[in-house]
């Protein structure tokens, strides 16, 4: 029986492969759901327009789930090493980018999905009663803005904290770290200027790029290895100290 452990060097390696998949599954989910709800949801007559493309919309609605679950497993596969250099810093990004991150993506794709359900109810009901549905109608798309806005306010806060993280660590190129850090600004103005009704999406375009490049970089490069070293030799320092 062969009972050969796998090395830490090689754990952590895959761990920085898994990573990288699962940033590029979640942003190409995210970015795949835009141009699938992006003539039906803001139109002028939007129930008549899902209730004529449901299938498009489940799918966006399905899309942005794939995108916050595969995001959300990033946080719990980088928590172990991330606590090493700063584990309040590790949690508050678990938090953000893990649980709250992925209720809000949740939120957005019910949104989707209870409108896909009034819009047929109001197409098979007639004109008279389809009247009836445009308050919820209603409810359910003027959510779709504040639901994005603190996606994105959300989603820049805990990238912040992760970037800094890496920084800090040095587990990446610490121009991709800065590159992060900024991006994720840009991302966080982004967000609080939707708050008040305009948006400017080409200030999402530095974390998207910047995402795809890290992503790729730790599929090809993984995670540097003395930085690896230096935390583990950090932890175990901490742990002797603690016991002394």
């Amino acid at each position: 029986m062969d009972t050969t452990k796998e090395s830490p060097h090689g754990t952590n390696r895959k761990t920085a492969a898994i990573v990288g998949v699962l940033f590029i599954i979640g942003t190409l989910a995210g970015v795949l759901s835009v141009p699938l709800v992006g003539g039906i949801l803001g139109t002028p007559d939007d129930l008549t327009m899902v209730a004529a493309h449901p299938s498009r919309v489940v799918l966006g609605a399905l899309l942005i789930l794939v995108m916050g679950l595969a995001l959300a497993m990033v946080p719990a596969m980088m928590f172990p090493i991330l606590k090493r250099q700063n584990e309040a810093l590790a949690i508050g990004y678990v938090i953000f980018r893990g649980a709250l991150e992925t209720l809000i993506a949740i939120a957005a794709a019910v949104c989707w999905l209870l409108l896909v359900v009034v819009s047929q109810q109001a197409a098979d009901s007639g004109a008279a009663v389809a009247s009836q549905f445009g308050s919820l109608e209603i409810l359910l798309l003027k959510a779709q803005d504040p639901i994005s806005a603190v996606l994105e306010i959300v989603f820049s806060l805990g990238a912040l904290m992760f970037y800094s993280l890496l920084y800090h660590a040095r587990l990446i190129p610490r121009w991709l770290s800065i590159w992060g850090i900024v991006a994720a600004i840009l991302y966080l103005a982004a967000g609080l200027i939707a708050v008040f009704g305009t948006t400017l999406d080409i200030l999402f375009m530095p974390m998207l790029v910047q995402e795809m490049v890290m992503a790729i970089w730790l599929i090809v490069k993984g995670f540097n290895a003395s930085a690896i070293a230096s935390l583990s030799a950090k932890t175990a320092t901490s742990e002797l100290l603690s016991t002394a």
